[in-house]
């Protein structure tokens, strides 16, 4: 962990256009960089109804397309960590990002079932380093007192552009009248965004236009994290170590039990409104409404904590209090299965979207509150491969289930398995003997 006195401050000795709190426009980078991942992933969803049609797909055949995305996503999320650990986050994200929007664009040349899958894998490889990079940021700009707030910016990010992606993606469609433009307009954003993020993007330490007292503020609270877990502050914690961590479990596990209902929502939304008899442009602002209250949610969860460690609550009961009510506040998407009322239908979703998207900035907090800065996107990475594998599970079970059934069974196991999530972030995510041994920070 780096002390106020290393040389790669007295290198970057910043210019006389120091930016006053830069941290904050990093976080917004970040924001942008979630918003942009979001609108290009969503693309196909929000035109999967067109789509359908025209290839005459089922639910089981879109559900491979998912599938496909999932499978790059999971197995690319353990992968970019690490390598975003190795290379740093300017050099990974902006290789990851300049892949995955070539990748988006060319969607629009699909022609088929593999052409599509093939283009959603290349999608997924890319998007995998999106988390695991901005978690890894937030851990280098960011004191733990601030990191809430941060990570509910940046993750705030994913609902934000799922609200954007049907406006944006239909107006494209309506205007050319064709779904292939759509991909090549979304995919365009991030070469944008890339442009922004290397001019921006440095490490504090190495950073012209940081100030001085900013750096100093940055700096000391690694400083005081590394003291208390200097044993591993300065190394790359080994998959070995990491793995027998309770800690790295209750993080893989957490994330592995609800990121499927986010994915179950921003994948099938549209086509469960559409199953329900409601028309996809008529219904666009109930479409955007979930998406919205998981934005308040991600908020709402970074700053409660935030607030609560201000208080003198420590670290980890700050964060577990907010996953417990959640978790409960997740069950809300049971009463869908019985009501015919498109208000109250979509009232169900939004309180369920902003439960989740408040455990998520908790579960997304965590790797930066326990494991030193070079280990982080590591465990943020293997995390985002859990929810991988249990999203993949999960979707083809929806593909199934609603071809055959409904979805109903689905929304109904959607409410009660964040509960399972809450026990296993409250039992495992402890002090352990690994923090007395100072490998990891306390919580």
């Amino acid at each position: 962990m780096e002390k106020l006195s290393t040389p790669g401050m007295e290198e970057a000795r910043p210019r006389a256009g120091a930016i006053k709190h830069l941290r904050w426009y990093i976080g917004g980078l970040l924001f942008l960089s979630t918003v942009i991942n979001y609108i290009d992933r969503q693309t196909l969803s929000v035109l999967a109804p067109y789509i359908k049609s025209e290839y005459h797909w089922s639910n089981s055949d879109f559900a491979l397309l998912i599938i496909a995305f999932r499978v790059a996503y999971a197995c690319g999320q353990t992968a970019a960590g690490r390598f975003l650990d190795r290379v740093g986050t300017r050099r990974g994200l902006s290789l990851a990002i300049l892949f995955y929007s070539i990748s988006a664009m060319l969607t629009a040349f699909a022609s088929g079932l593999r052409s599509f899958a093939f283009f959603r894998f290349l999608l997924g490889a890319g998007e995998a380093a999106n988390w695991p990079g901005a978690t890894k940021a937030v851990s280098e700009w960011f004191p733990r007192r601030e990191s809430g707030w941060a990570v509910a910016l940046f993750d705030s990010g994913s609902s934000i552009g799922g609200a954007v992606a049907p406006f944006l993606v239909l107006w494209v469609y309506h205007t050319f009248g064709s779904w292939r433009p759509a991909f090549i307009v979304t995919g365009s954003l991030g070469l944008i965004w890339l442009l922004l993020f290397r001019r921006l993007y440095y490490r504090p330490p190495e950073h012209p236009r940081l100030s001085v007292d900013e750096r100093k503020y940055i700096l000391k609270d690694q400083s005081e994290v590394g003291d208390s877990a200097s044993g591993a502050a300065n190394k790359r914690l080994s998959y070995r170590l990491l793995l027998s961590l309770p800690q790295t479990w209750g993080i893989i596990i957490g994330k592995a039990l609800t990121d499927p209902i986010w994915f179950f929502i921003t994948d099938w939304f549209a086509i469960f409104l559409v199953a329900r008899g409601f028309k996809l442009e008529e219904s666009l602002m109930g479409f955007w409404i979930p998406f919205l209250a998981a934005d308040v949610g991600n908020f709402a969860g970074g700053g409660l904590s935030s607030y609560l460690i201000k208080r003198g609550w420590s670290v980890g009961a700050a964060r577990k209090f907010v996953v417990v009510i959640c978790a409960f506040g997740m069950t809300l998407l049971i009463p869908t299965v019985f009501t015919s009322s498109f208000s109250l239908l979509v009232t169900c979703f939004a309180i369920s979207t902003l439960a989740y998207a408040a455990l998520s900035t908790m579960v997304l907090n965590l790797p930066a509150d326990l494991y030193p800065t070079d280990s982080v996107a590591s465990v943020s990475g293997m995390s985002g491969t859990g929810a991988g594998i249990g999203t993949i599970a999960a979707t083809y079970l929806t593909g199934v289930v609603a071809d055959r059934y409904s979805f109903e069974p689905i929304l109904i196991a959607a409410s009660l398995i964040p509960l399972l999530a809450m026990l296993a972030i409250i039992t495992l995510v402890r002090n352990t003997r690994a923090t007395r041994d100072r490998i990891v920070n306390p919580i």
